[in-house]
């Protein structure tokens, strides 16, 4: 009996570390899911073959250049000696375990809203799932008076939310769900929410009339994301919105310009209930400051394709994109599914916001390369072909034709942001 008692014994001695390590391997697994959804890779990894989270990209902001920091677990360079605490407090308040304030480039604001189990995960496979790398990042050097950290802290107190994502009572699981992805983990109002004098997003949840309405970040408009039916996600249907953020193709929009990295590095690898729980967020959303208008039946719309028959010089545009457009977005606007976008209605060519179209024409792009979706599609820089003049035309014929209608784009619009752009 004795002898019986002991071997019981051993084997749960045996046993516990066993579970135990599951547990753990499960809560790095699960951190390194957390940390796709908040693309932490994305910001935290230089261009061009830079180690995986060791910092040293750099950020355009109103004030300068700000360069993201190394966060893999080197105890000297990165953030190996951070507590759950210190990591807890730097990501929901933006203080590093030194005092030091972090730049609202971090969406710190956002990740506030992060739970205890989730940062549990993220803490967990940052310093067990992730290498080490000895290589400390550029420092972020800022004029004066931008440099003085200190005042973040006035900022925080004036602008930071603080608190955990507390789910609505009167919307069901999945809705809490996409809404909690959306305001916290995906941080996607950093980008797709317009900024005011001091750098704050103009609201971080569904109560604010100015979240998710787009937002300019680096010379890249993040479009308005909420119902309106022209620049907005009015006209997609969920399973369009989830598919766009599986595979950057979905109701015959393609991803382009800063988002190509999104899809690539974050949204392709959450799993498809968390895709469909974002996008029934995202329609629930209603529509708020509306731009543009897209009616295929109208006069306005027979008048275009009348001009693209015959190359009408009455309409300034026609011709240029016959000659060098219609090739891939067809000369109805129609696109190719899965391979080239549809401008016919796009929300993006229909935006108040036109940043992002011309420059697209002046440098290129291409879509985003992912599991199981289409191969990447690549577009010119039409740069050296056409004038600023002609640039100017050929996308305001976009926008005013197939029954868009969005204002015109002028040969200033082109030329400042060229020279923004030093292209």
């Amino acid at each position: 009996m004795k002898r019986a008692v002991l071997y019981l014994l051993l084997a749960v001695t045996l046993l516990v570390p066993l579970v135990a390590g599951a547990e753990d391997a499960a809560l790095v697994a699960r951190g390194a899911y957390l940390a796709k959804a908040a693309d932490c890779a994305g910001c935290h990894t230089a261009p061009k073959g830079g180690a995986p989270f060791a910092g040293g990209l750099g950020m355009g902001s109103p004030f300068g250049t700000i360069m993201t920091s190394n966060i893999t677990p080197d105890p000297v360079a990165g953030i190996g000696k951070y507590r759950f605490e210190d990591f807890a407090r730097a990501l929901r308040e933006g203080v590093a375990p030194d005092g030091k304030h972090l730049y609202p480039a971090m969406p710190y604001p956002s990740f506030s809203k992060i739970d205890d189990d989730d940062m549990r995960a993220l803490y967990a496979y940052f310093m067990h799932g992730v290498a080490p790398v000895p290589v400390a990042a550029p420092p972020t050097r800022l004029p004066f008076p931008f440099d003085q950290r200190w005042a973040l802290a006035l900022w925080n107190l004036a602008f930071a939310p603080s608190g955990r994502y507390a789910p609505r009572t009167d919307r069901d699981a999945q809705w809490n769900r996409g809404a909690y992805l959306v305001q916290s983990l995906g941080h996607c109002g950093a980008c797709h929410t317009p900024r005011g004098p001091a750098f704050e997003e103009r609201g971080y949840t569904e109560s604010s009339r100015r979240f998710l309405t787009g937002g300019t970040n680096d010379h890249w408009f993040a479009p308005n994301l909420t119902g309106d039916p022209g620049a907005g996600l009015g006209r997609l249907g969920a399973a369009d919105i989830a598919a766009f953020l599986k595979s950057g193709h979905g109701g015959g929009q393609v991803a382009f310009g800063s988002m190509v990295q999104v899809v690539e590095d974050s949204t392709q690898y959450l799993n498809d209930d968390d895709l469909n729980a974002i996008a029934v967020y995202l329609k629930s959303l209603p529509a708020r400051e509306s731009a543009g208008a897209y009616a295929p039946r109208s006069l306005a719309a027979k008048v275009s394709a009348q001009a693209l028959r015959t190359g009408e010089p009455a309409r300034p545009g026609a011709g240029i994109y016959l000659a060098y457009c219609a090739k891939c977005h067809r000369a109805d606007g129609g696109g190719e599914p899965r391979k080239y976008p549809r401008l016919a209605g796009n929300p993006a060519v229909l935006s108040a916001e036109t940043t992002s179209l011309v420059r697209l024409l002046v440098e290129g792009g291409n879509s985003p390369e992912t599991r199981g979706g289409p191969k990447r599609e690549k577009m010119p820089s039409f740069a050296g072909q056409l004038t600023d003049l002609q640039i100017a035309q050929v996308i305001t014929f976009a926008r005013t034709s197939w029954g868009n209608d969005a204002r015109p784009v002028t040969q200033r619009d082109v030329t400042t942001l060229r020279h923004a752009l030093h292209k």
